[in-house]
């Protein structure tokens, strides 16, 4: 009797649907990581206007399945990976206080958030997602926080919106809080939880700390880490106020408890913090998830229009750089009092 061949038929079907589309997003990361690389601006922000410059591929074509793939599972898929980059001892080789006051000003900035939304007319799904980001770790929490908001017509638009503004604002940090650190007469270390628990982004948070000495851009780093540890907390939180205010996805669905990428977050911070992954494989997986990030973002650009983002309006703007200047008074002021 002879055997027949596997059959690869459904694997090839998918590979022809949603290939172009995650192939374009790769091509795009990889063109921003060689531009920021080369010229110095953040890749992240080089990913997103790439993707806005090619969002005529993802209305209608080979690409769109796959732009939507990369948009949300390769999304997910990066955030969950970031797990490796924890662990309890460098949590916990910071001293309680700074921790403390961390995450009191992640919390602090979000309730901030919806507060400052509410007065200036503006939805929770919104402050959530600006306060977040601002809050956590920019453009990587923003995507993650988006992915388990429910969905109405202006979900992308204000994704892409927030993405821009932290980025920004996260460049703009990095050369004004070295000075600022400078003019408050900031120890090393204070200079270095001070940056650490304010600068959105973990490159602006390493390019600014390694400006002022090796012991603030250590301190900063591992501070910032701390915050992106948040990251998890903070969406099962969401997830489960969503839940339990009723509130439901397109389609009926209701938010998951716990999404899946969040458990594997945990499970994977629990594995580096006793020390299980090999050096090389953890520079391996985050390496990955800072690929993916960078696809997922370079989707997320194609699926915006830059006329849907300019009807924002400027409520939008002045919230977010109202968030962005209410961690930073937090922080200073907890860190003067702390340190």
């Amino acid at each position: 009797m002879k055997l027949s061949p596997l059959d690869f038929s459904p694997l090839r079907q998918r590979v022809a649907v949603y290939g172009p589309g995650v192939l374009l997003s790769a091509v795009l990361a990889i063109a921003a990581q060689f531009l920021s690389d080369h010229y110095g601006a953040p890749a992240m922000l080089l990913a997103l206007l790439l993707g806005i410059a090619f969002g005529f591929l993802a209305e209608e074509g080979r690409c769109v399945a796959g732009i939507d793939l990369s948009a949300q599972t390769v999304l997910r898929f990066g955030v969950a990976l970031l797990g490796v980059r924890i662990s309890a001892d460098l949590v916990a080789g910071l001293g309680w206080e700074p921790i403390a006051l961390v995450i009191a000003g992640v919390f602090a900035t979000i309730l901030f958030g919806l507060a400052g939304a509410r007065m200036l007319g503006r939805g929770w799904r919104l402050a959530l997602l600006t306060g977040g980001a601002v809050a956590i770790c920019g453009a990587s929490a923003a995507m993650a926080i988006a992915s388990i908001l429910p969905k109405n017509e202006n979900s992308q638009r204000n994704l892409t919106f927030t993405v821009l503004g932290v980025t920004v604002l996260s460049t703009l940090a990095m050369i004004a809080y070295p000075i600022a650190a400078d003019l408050l007469d900031l120890s090393e270390a204070a200079t270095g939880v001070f940056f650490g628990g304010t600068i959105h982004d973990v490159a602006q948070v390493v390019g600014a700390g390694f400006s002022v000495s090796e012991t603030a851009g250590e301190t900063a780093t591992v501070v910032k880490l701390i915050r992106v540890t948040m990251l998890a907390p903070v969406i099962l939180i969401f997830g489960l106020c969503l839940a339990g205010f009723g509130v439901e996805r397109q389609a009926g669905e209701r938010p998951p408890l716990v999404p899946g990428f969040i458990l594997l977050f945990f499970a994977l911070a629990a594995v580096n913090s006793f020390e299980l992954i090999p050096a090389a494989v953890r520079d391996l997986l985050a390496d990955i998830s800072r690929w993916a990030l960078l696809t997922a973002i370079a989707a997320v650009g194609m699926k915006t229009s830059l006329r849907k983002i300019a009807e924002v309006g400027a409520a939008a703007i002045v919230l977010i750089c109202a968030e962005t200047l209410f961690l930073a008074a937090f922080i200073c002021v907890g860190v003067r009092a702390l340190m």
